[in-house]
């Protein structure tokens, strides 16, 4: 999900980031009482930034959360559900897995993924594109399986019909990158696909689509002229509403998804089996979660991340010696590099897994 642009795209940026965020390591609240529960608050309370925390043990059941009803943004987190609802079509019939989607030009957004550096024309199958929004958090293939099933308002119904409500998609990628220009200029709610990814990309793709440096050129203008000087807008003002995230979710709804999952209660054994080892291939191996219980523990790991400006998530079923458990990790409003915030996640993802399993020996 990761939005990287240069030169006019650049202000946009620069004005999201004018404000700074603040230290936010009171005590949680919402803490469902146990002594996991406590460790967690505590370790917690020393994190730089908001965090909420889901955790469930699914062989013994024990749970814990922290924040675990309180809403975040999900960042790309959100797109295991679009995974979840394709597979449960799949099942259904309503949609075959080795369906083949023509790339087109228009379908291209910024962002995280490879589709973007592939030629237009390119025909992968529902079940490449599903794999590469999880393993690559690709984000022109999550817009291409939206376009494929009706865009966000399916995959809502989905969750709704879960009962799985605190999860819900606000926006396609194209929608969501487009909103940043968007609440400069109003008039910027005009821009096409092709215009959003002219500012984002023709920079560093023109091989693909060198039509589009021209309408960069001019795009750039306009939004640096339009743009709000720095400390005019703060990140809160842009990006903070609701209504602006790319999706919302609870620690504790996106633990239950998970664990339906793991547990095959959300589609057939074939299909939840395909998704758990798509999720256990995530690129991303070096992120919070995975990367210190792959290093420390031997820990093998099924998860997505899902980061955007003061946020980094991580969510996954952690496969621990003693069980699979859930672990949904939320945070927003960090105060400082990310790279400290990540660390402090992988000290708690660590201690949980001693907490159920015991130390390492």
């Amino acid at each position: 999900m990761r939005f990287r642009t240069a030169t006019g795209a650049a202000l946009v940026m620069r004005a999201l980031l004018a404000v700074p965020f603040w230290w936010a390591g009171a005590a949680a609240q919402e803490t469902t009482e146990s002594p996991l529960s406590r460790l967690l608050e505590a370790e917690l309370g020393r994190f730089p930034g908001i965090a909420g925390l889901y955790v469930r043990h699914l062989t013994t059941g024990e749970e814990a959360s922290v924040r675990g009803e309180e809403r975040f943004e999900s960042a790309s987190t959100i797109k295991v559900a679009i995974m979840a609802h394709i597979y449960r079509m799949a099942d259904a019939g309503e949609i075959d897995l080795t369906e083949r989607i023509e790339l087109q030009r228009s379908d291209l957004v910024g962002g995280s993924g490879i589709f973007r550096y592939k030629g237009v024309g390119l025909n992968p199958s529902i079940r490449d594109l599903i794999t590469e929004m999880i393993i690559t958090s690709d984000n022109t293939a999550t817009d291409m399986l939206l376009r494929r099933i009706g865009g966000v308002g399916p995959v809502n119904e989905f969750l709704e019909e879960q009962g799985l409500d605190a999860l819900r998609m606000r926006h396609t990628v194209y929608s969501y990158f487009r909103g940043l220009y968007e609440r400069i200029n109003p008039g910027f709610v005009s821009l096409s696909r092709e215009d959003v990814y002219a500012l984002c990309c023709a920079n560093t793709l023109l091989g693909n689509v060198p039509s589009l440096a021209e309408r960069r050129d001019s795009l750039n203008r306009e939004v640096a002229q339009n743009a709000p000087a720095p400390g005019e807008q703060g990140t809160s003002d842009l990006l903070h509403p609701e209504e602006n995230w790319f999706g919302v979710a609870t620690p504790r709804a996106m633990g239950q998804l998970l664990e339906r999952i793991e547990t095959c209660t959300i589609a057939s054994e074939a299909s939840c089996e395909e998704m758990r080892r798509i999720l256990r291939n995530t690129q991303a191996s070096g992120t919070p979660i995975a990367g210190a219980l792959a290093i420390h523990l031997s820990v093998p790991v099924g998860h997505k991340t899902g980061g955007t400006t003061g946020v980094t998530n991580d969510v996954g079923i952690i496969y621990a010696r003693s069980g699979p458990v859930v672990m949904a990790f939320y945070n927003k409003e960090i105060a400082g590099p990310t790279a400290v915030a990540e660390i402090r996640m992988a000290e708690v993802a660590r201690m949980v897994v001693e907490y159920f399993d015991g130390p390492p020996g």
